[in-house]
């Protein structure tokens, strides 16, 4: 379906939608998606610094004309972005990389899974199996500390 100016209203898990008089309105994420972000105080510190600059409403989560951005701006964002800087990562490569990053770290299945707001540790599990140390690995590992400790 169409808005009036011909574009496409946001699909029906968007949890930003235009709401009536022309502004925006939240509504709930896809099914259980809703989740609690950490963030290292340096983000933390970073996200402040731009708030204090340009307030919330510039560039990092609203579009332009006070509309909450959605999914597909976000996408067209970073496809500009990441043209300006000449690299080809996609966006989604992105949340690869932060859940690799998690399980280099040393997190388990299940932070993992909450972090990415998959429904069960399966659906994580068959993403980023691969990537978790075999049990081979942990027992290499184990054998090169007792052998320091011993020496």
């Amino acid at each position: 379906m169409r808005r009036p100016g011909g574009r496409p209203r946001p699909k029906g898990n968007d949890p930003a939608r235009s709401a009536a008089g022309g502004g925006s309105e939240l509504s709930a994420p896809k099914a259980e998606s809703e989740r609690v972000v950490y963030l290292p105080p340096a983000l933390v510190n970073m996200l402040r610094e731009h708030i204090e600059t340009y307030g919330v409403e510039r560039d990092l989560f609203w579009a332009a004309g006070r509309k909450l951005m959605t999914g597909s701006t976000a996408d067209f964002r970073w496809r500009q972005a990441r043209q300006r800087a000449g690299v080809e990562c996609k966006i989604h490569d992105l949340r690869y990389f932060y859940a690799s990053g998690l399980i280099a770290a040393g997190c388990d299945v299940v932070t993992v899974q909450r972090a990415l707001g998959h429904s069960s540790a399966t659906v994580t599990l068959n993403y980023y199996a691969h990537l978790w140390p075999s049990a081979e690995d942990k027992t290499r590992e184990a054998a090169a500390t007792l052998m320091q400790v011993a020496s």
